[in-house]
């Protein structure tokens, strides 16, 4: 009698904590899209045979970049932003930012460096590294994530993710599904920041288009990507690029045919969908232990988008576990750049960069 008492003491506890416990986040109802059926993205084995690259200098090459000489970049956990020949090799320490390197972003500017805990950066010549800014607005960043720069404007475009939650706080993000994300630009000439976009559901990875006439930013909770012109007679509107993707886009680079090269988190997860309208139960999921809220599934996928928005290419690879022999999926990728036909990718967790040679191919053409 009293282990059974005792068992429906234990039970009325641990219902009262999922139920009443004070969480963090504050959920908001919103309507998640209809996620596009199984058969627009059947499964391929495109990504299969990704090689490792400089695999265990870091973990978390989150994002990359390639420079005129074809040399690799990236940030890794630990803080250093390291250089590579193309082949991976000749590591080279450029500098350790103290905090959590993201996005790197090289060109005839410089180095810079997108640091979630940290701010905008700039890596000089000696390893040293100076903050560019660290708020706008009134408004310290929480979670600055990526950074893009061109020859044909001065200033440098970057994210902060999200206003409330630092890196730590990712999954307390998408639960909340806030809307505290921003898209900035900093200007070298006064060191000033201002905000082009506010209102973003986890603002991720920025691009800037030919002749910087606009730039395109992953909407990473929304499955989408914003276009933001920056000249002409559109100049300071915005228009949504594509959305109702197939799962949670992430860093993207745009390639001299302005073509989109866009990295897939990983496959939308239907119970985060169902759970949209219902802030109730993602409170509830905040509060189980790590092992049973949603988890994002291990899947490398990568899109090509054309410059109108529409998918030219899907490129993934699932693995076989059923299959012993069969390599385990790159990533999650995370950023991707394409030089030639040559992709590099980076990951948020892995501890290599990847890079595979792509076979010639004949875009479909669009009505």
């Amino acid at each position: 009698m009293k282990i059974g008492l005792s068992v429906l003491l234990l039970l009325a506890g641990l219902a009262a904590y999922l139920v009443l416990w004070p969480v963090p986040i504050a959920p908001r109802a919103w309507q998640a899209p209809e996620a596009p059926p199984e058969t627009a993205y059947p499964a391929n084995d495109r990504l299969r045979g990704i090689e490792r690259l400089a695999d265990g200098v870091g973990r978390g090459p989150e994002g990359i970049a390639v420079d005129a000489q074809g040399r690799l970049y990236a940030g890794y956990d630990d803080g250093r932003v390291m250089r590579f020949d193309a082949d991976g090799g000749n590591a080279e320490r450029l500098a350790d930012t103290g905090g959590r390197p993201l996005g790197v972003s090289v060109g005839s500017k410089g180095v810079f460096v997108a640091d979630a805990d940290r701010g905008l950066l700039q890596i000089v010549p000696g390893g040293v590294v100076r903050v560019l800014g660290t708020a706008a607005e009134g408004q310290p960043f929480r979670f600055t994530d990526d950074v893009d720069q061109s020859d044909a404007d001065p200033a440098l475009y970057f994210t902060d993710a999200s206003a409330r939650f630092g890196i730590d706080g990712l999954m307390a993000d998408m639960l909340e599904h806030g809307d505290s994300g921003r898209v900035l630009r900093y200007d070298p000439g006064t060191g000033t920041t201002t905000t082009l976009m506010r209102g973003l559901h986890f603002a991720n990875g920025i691009a800037l288009g030919p002749d910087a006439a606009y730039l395109l930013v992953s909407e990473t909770a929304e499955y989408r990507i914003w276009r933001y012109w920056l000249k002409g007679e559109k100049a300071g509107r915005k228009e949504i690029f594509i959305d109702d993707l197939p799962g949670f886009p992430d860093n993207l680079s745009i390639d001299p045919h302005e073509r989109v090269w866009l990295a897939l988190y990983a496959p939308r997860d239907r119970t985060l969908d169902a759970m949209s309208g219902r802030p109730a139960l993602r409170k509830l999921a905040y509060r189980l232990p790590a092992l049973l809220r949603p988890r994002p599934v291990l899947r490398s996928w990568v899109l090509l988008i054309d410059r109108d928005g529409h998918i030219v290419r899907d490129l993934q690879y699932r693995g076989d576990p059923a299959d012993q022999r069969a390599p385990r999926p790159y990533g999650p990728i995370t950023s991707v750049e394409a030089l030639g036909p040559t992709l590099y990718f980076g990951s948020l967790s892995d501890t290599a960069l990847g890079r595979m040679q792509l076979p010639p191919f004949t875009p479909p053409t669009t009505p």
